[in-house]
């Protein structure tokens, strides 16, 4: 297995300009069918087997599932102009619970695309100004706005696509 950079140990950078909104919607417009591309064919077993005690590519897209209601949340942090984002549960403890290696691929597939549209749902209909907003990410310990939320959520989205590509050249 290849040394890959952990999550939480990525640093960012939020400088695109606003008129960006429309790219990075469409990235994040993008990734189930993306996920769906990677996994179309693929035996469950394959789907579902754990490396080196780490997630199966079926968790992974469990994962992206449960952080969903993260970033909706952020969203209402976002329009109730708070000045600190609310924290991410870093122990993953609704992915671990949540069971995904015992789910059908096409439950957790649908039910990705479901919440990911909710998301992009929300982010069509924001504001134009509310695009100004910018609010403490806890973890990052930096300002950032939605169109950087954004940003994050499509880059928390590559790093899984990556991981589940690595599982499944395994």
């Amino acid at each position: 297995m290849n040394e890959r950079l952990r999550w939480i140990d990525r640093h960012f950078v939020f400088d695109l300009p606003l008129s960006m909104f429309p790219n990075v919607l469409e990235r994040l417009r993008g990734t189930p069918a993306r996920i769906e591309e990677r996994v179309r064919g693929r035996d469950a077993a394959t789907l579902r087997r754990r490396l080196e005690n780490t997630w199966s590519v079926q968790e992974n897209i469990g994962h992206l599932v449960e952080v969903e209601a993260l970033w909706l949340g952020r969203l209402d942090d976002f329009a109730a102009d708070l000045t600190q984002l609310r924290p991410a549960d870093m122990s993953n403890a609704r992915t671990d619970a949540a069971g995904y290696n015992s789910r059908n691929l096409e439950e957790v597939l649908s039910r990705f695309r479901a919440v990911r549209g909710q998301f992009i749902g929300r982010l069509e209909s924001l504001p134009p100004l509310q695009l100004l907003c910018s609010a403490h990410h806890p973890r990052l310990n930096q300002p950032m706005r939605i169109l950087d939320l954004m940003v994050f959520a499509a880059e928390h989205d590559d790093h899984h696509l990556a991981r589940i590509s690595e599982l499944l050249m395994i």
